[in-house]
């Protein structure tokens, strides 16, 4: 994996916090990246489910997103991997556009949200 990539990717996951998705099966989640004691952030995602939060890692993104960059398309999230958090992951790097999903797979994933066309353009292609 290139430097300058997983920088990109990891800047894409700061400015997407907050912002709303929903995974393959259609829940709704979405994830804010959690603070040290100095303040900064670290590289622990807490994805928001409803009443209960569930942890994500850093590293976990990074293997799905070196899957992803290998394979370029994937019809279910498992395609990327045996990976902890995956089916939070899966609808990330579509919107991210990383991954191209089949039509059914984007049609339970689609938010109204026009952050997805500007991060496209903003960031250009991986």
């Amino acid at each position: 994996m290139k430097i300058r990539q997983v920088s990109f990717l990891w800047q894409l996951v700061i400015d997407c916090q907050n912002c709303p998705f929903k995974t393959v099966s259609g829940l709704p989640f979405s994830y804010t990246i959690k603070r040290g004691r100095n303040g900064e952030l670290t590289k622990e995602l807490w994805i928001d489910r409803r009443e209960n939060s569930k942890s994500l890692a850093w590293s976990s993104i990074r293997l799905a997103f070196s899957n992803a960059m290998k394979i370029k398309s994937a019809d279910r999230p498992k395609a990327l991997g045996d990976i902890r958090g995956v089916s939070y992951i899966y609808p990330m790097l579509w919107r991210f556009g990383v991954l191209e999903v089949p039509q059914t797979a984007k049609s339970h994933m689609i938010q109204n949200c026009k952050n997805n066309v500007r991060w496209r353009r903003e960031y250009g292609s991986f």
